[in-house]
């Protein structure tokens, strides 16, 4: 059986001998009573910084080509309803939860979302905050000064630049305070059906290389590998489907093999228990 393997960060190499060499030294002063300082870095990275567990790709285009079909179509007969599990009514709303929604679960956005909106209905409004004020409500999400000082910011150029309407294209919403390609990429794909890139989130992440998909440790190149693999038009409802499947059976901690869906397809099906 094919087991996983983690991945090194681009540009950063470690010597197998000199690794050794080290592990050799580290023994041999604890044996004589030397307290040891553990070192926090594996390969240049520190330890929270790992890129998810990669399995072993298909070792052809083809055979990676067959292995997405089968995952996009199995994960849209279990996920029919698949969708973005934030709340929102309007792109500017979509906007805002997602800007919350860094380090934040949906349902703690969805709580906190209505008394925003409420109070700050569209990005004019929002412009004219005072900060501290956004700060009380958003409070709960984490991060709170630095969302609200992106949501107004967003606000602000929204309101200035684009006359209150949200804009419709990658450059321009990446050019927004708090929002980079993964934020860009949801508005897109969910509050105007644009298929411009692959939201690539912690999920979407985990999953692809545990299939296989990819190899790459970072959002961008998992989305460009990812990009050519799926149809356009699907893009958007892949990561939700990729999404739904990390909540609900591909966990990262001990995922639910047994009863997954692309168990048969996976390399890292049954090697992470």
């Amino acid at each position: 059986m094919r087991q996983p393997v983690s991945v090194k960060r681009p540009g950063k190499t470690t010597s197998t001998t000199t690794a050794n060499i080290a592990n050799d030294a580290t023994k041999a002063k604890a044996e004589k009573g030397i307290s040891v300082k553990r070192n926090t870095r594996s390969a240049g990275q520190k330890v929270s910084q790992k890129a998810p567990l990669v399995a072993k790709s298909p070792k052809t285009k083809a055979a990676k080509h067959a292995v997405a079909t089968i995952v996009l179509e199995r994960l849209k007969v279990e996920y029919l309803d698949a969708h973005c599990e934030l709340d929102y009514r309007n792109p500017f709303e979509l906007l805002c939860a997602t800007i919350l929604s860094a380090q934040c679960t949906d349902v703690r956005v969805n709580m906190t979302t209505p008394a925003l909106f409420l109070r700050y209905a569209d990005a004019s409004a929002l412009a004219d905050a005072v900060p501290e004020d956004v700060e009380d409500i958003v409070r709960s999400t984490g991060f709170f000064r630095a969302k609200a000082k992106s949501l107004v910011g967003m606000a602000c150029a929204v309101a200035q630049q684009h006359g209150g309407s949200v804009p419709t294209s990658i450059p321009e919403l990446i050019a927004l305070p708090g929002v980079g390609r993964k934020t860009a990429n949801v508005i897109l794909g969910n509050a105007f059906h644009i298929n411009d890139g692959i939201v690539v989130d912690t999920h979407v992440q985990r999953l692809s290389r545990r299939l296989g998909l990819t190899r790459e440790p970072d959002p961008i190149g998992i989305e460009k590998e990812l990009m050519p693999l799926f149809p356009r038009a699907d893009w958007a409802l892949l990561s939700h489907l990729l999404i739904w499947h990390g909540r609900r059976v591909c966990f990262a901690r001990k995922p639910a093999c047994a009863m997954c869906v692309l168990r048969d397809v996976c390399p890292s099906a049954g090697t992470l228990d």
